[in-house]
C-alpha cells in the first residue's frame, strides 16, 4: 500500500485511498480474518491468523497527525502506534457521518450516499443533518453531539438553510435490516445496484428520508451476522435508534455505554460472551467533541486523549488469546484562527446565486439558482483564492473524491463544491448554523491532517 501521508506538510492535499488503504476497508478485512469473505483489502488475514474474535474501536477525531500531540498524554497509544500502527485515509468529506457509514458498509461515500455532514434533500430546499435525523421514521436527535447542545451544530432550529420547522414522526426499530433487495456491494463493487429508488420528498415536505432507503447498501455487520458471526455494537445508549446508526450498522446486538469505562467493560463482555466467531464494534466521541469546543492540545482535549489511552489499555489487557483489537478513527482535526474565518452571511459576494447551502465549514456544498453555477464558482474563487479548491460537482466527481457516484446520489452533492485547503472555514453566522462560529477545531476537507487516520492492529 502506498503511504498516504506526506510527513512534511500536514496541510498538503491527500486523496482518499479507496479500495486498499481507507477506513472502508477495515471491516471487509476483519471479516476476511473471521472467514466470512476472501476479500482482504488491508492484508490482515496473515497477520491475524488464528484470530476468531475481533474488537474494532473507532475514536472520533483522533487522526494520524494528532498522535504526536497526544503522545505525552497517551503512552499506550503511542507505543501501539509505533509498533503496530499504519496510516489509512478516511473518505471525502472527512466528516463523521460519511466515515461511519463508509466503515459500516465497506463502501466509498459515492456508493452509500451519506455524502457529507449536511446535504440537500433532492427536490426540496431543505438540508438533512446526518447526525440529527429526527424526521425520519427512526427518531434520534442525540448522535455524537447532536441536538441543541451539539458542538457541531446538530440542533434542528438552525440545522437547515433556509430554516424549516420540525415535524415529528413515529420511532422505529434500531437495526431493521436493508430497505432494498439483497446487495453484495462492498469495496469491489462500489457501483452495484441501489435497490428501490429513494422517494424524493416534495418541496417543503417535513419528512426526512428513511435511512434504510437513503443509504441503500447492506452493511458489513449484516454480512457478518448472515455468516454466523456474533455481532455487537457498543455506543452511547441514545445512539442506538438514530437514523445514522441505522444507515451505518443495521445489525448486531446493541450494548449501551455512557463513558469510556463502560465502553471497555461492554466491549470485553461482548468479545468473550460466546465461543464462535465474534465481531464487536465500539465508538467513542469525546476527543472530537473537545477538539471542536476547546481546540487541539487544550486541557480538555488532553483529558479526552488520556481517557482513550486508558480505554485502549484496558481493551488490550483484556483480549482473549484468540482475539485482536483494531483501533482507528473517522478523521483528524485542525484549529482555525480568527483570520481564517469567512462568513457567507455577511459577504454578498458569497451569497449571490445560492439556493441552498449544505456541507460544513471546511467543505461547502453550494446549490445554485438556475444559470448561476459559473458565476458562483468565479465569485468564491475570487474571494478564497488559493485557500480553497472550488469546483463544479462534475469536476469533483470526475476527480474521484467520492468514489463512483450513481446517478441517484449525484443531486446530494452541491452544484459547486468548496474544499478549504488553508486553515480556513466558511461559516454562516446567521442563517445556516450559527453554533459553528463558536468552534475552535474543524474538519471535513482534504488536507493530510483531516484525511489521514490511524489503524492499530493488536493481538495478545
Amino acid at each position: 500500500m502506498t503511504n498516504p501521508v506526506d510527513p512534511v506538510d500536514p496541510l498538503g492535499l491527500v486523496r482518499p485511498h479507496y479500495f486498499g488503504g481507507s477506513l472502508a476497508d477495515v471491516l471487509p478485512s476483519a471479516l476476511s480474518v473471521l472467514g466470512v469473505d476472501r476479500a482482504d483489502p488491508l492484508g490482515l488475514a496473515d497477520q491475524l491468523a488464528g484470530v476468531r474474535r475481533i474488537a474494532v474501536l473507532l475514536v472520533d477525531g483522533l487522526g494520524w497527525y494528532q498522535l504526536p500531540t497526544a503522545a505525552p498524554h497517551a503512552p499506550t497509544l503511542t507505543d501501539l502506534a509505533a509498533r503496530f500502527g499504519r496510516p489509512l485515509t478516511c473518505g471525502f468529506p472527512s466528516t463523521t457521518p460519511t466515515s461511519l457509514v463508509s466503515l459500516g458498509t465497506g463502501a466509498a461515500p459515492g456508493a452509500h450516499g451519506v455524502l457529507g455532514f449536511r446535504v440537500n434533500v433532492p427536490g426540496t430546499d431543505r438540508v438533512l443533518t446526518h447526525i440529527d435525523w429526527p424526521r425520519s421514521r427512526v427518531d434520534g436527535p442525540n448522535f455524537p453531539g447532536g441536538g441543541p447542545g451539539s458542538p457541531v451544530g446538530g440542533d434542528r432550529s438552525s440545522g437547515s438553510w433556509p430554516p424549516t420547522g420540525a415535524v415529528e414522526l413515529p420511532g422505529g426499530d434500531p437495526f431493521p435490516g436493508a430497505g432494498g433487495p439483497a446487495n453484495p456491494a462492498g469495496p469491489e463493487l462500489p457501483g452495484s445496484p441501489l435497490g428501490d429508488p429513494v422517494p424524493t420528498p416534495a418541496a417543503g415536505s417535513g419528512d426526512d428520508p428513511d435511512p434504510r432507503r437513503w443509504q441503500p447498501l447492506p452493511t458489513q455487520l449484516q454480512r457478518a451476522e448472515a455468516a454466523g458471526v456474533a455481532v455487537t455494537v457498543v455506543t452511547r445508549p441514545a445512539l442506538a435508534h438514530t437514523g445514522l446508526s441505522v444507515a451505518a450498522y443495521r445489525s448486531g446486538a446493541h450494548r449501551g455505554a455512557d463513558d469510556a469505562d463502560a465502553l471497555a467493560t461492554e466491549m470485553l463482555g461482548a468479545l468473550t460472551a460466546g465461543d464462535g466467531p465474534t465481531l464487536v464494534y465500539g465508538y467513542h466521541p469525546e476527543v472530537d467533541r473537545h477538539g471542536h469546543r476547546s481546540g487541539i492540545d487544550s486541557a480538555d482535549w488532553r483529558s479526552a486523549v488520556a481517557e482513550v489511552d486508558a480505554l485502549v489499555a484496558r481493551l488490550v489487557d483484556g483480549l482473549p488469546p484468540d482475539a485482536a483489537l483494531l483501533v482507528t478513527a473517522d478523521h483528524g482535526q485542525l484549529d482555525i484562527p480568527a483570520e481564517g474565518r469567512y462568513d457567507l452571511d455577511t459577504d454578498p459576494r458569497l451569497r449571490a446565486g445560492l439556493r441552498v447551502v449544505a456541507g460544513e465549514a471546511r467543505v461547502r456544498y453550494l446549490h445554485t439558482l438556475p444559470g448561476a453555477t459559473a458565476d458562483v464558482v468565479a465569485a468564491w474563487t475570487a474571494v478564497l483564492g488559493e485557500q480553497a479548491w472550488v469546483a463544479t460537482r462534475e469536476e469533483a466527481v470526475a476527480a474521484g473524491w467520492f468514489g463512483p457516484v450513481p446517478e441517484a446520489h449525484l443531486p446530494r452533492i452541491g452544484d459547486v463544491v468548496v474544499a478549504c485547503l488553508a486553515p480556513t472555514v466558511v461559516l454562516a453566522s446567521k442563517t445556516h448554523n450559527p453554533i459553528e462560529t463558536t468552534l475552535v477545531a474543524y474538519h471535513g476537507s482534504c488536507t493530510a491532517t483531516e484525511m489521514t487516520i490511524p489503524l492499530l492492529v493488536v493481538r495478545p
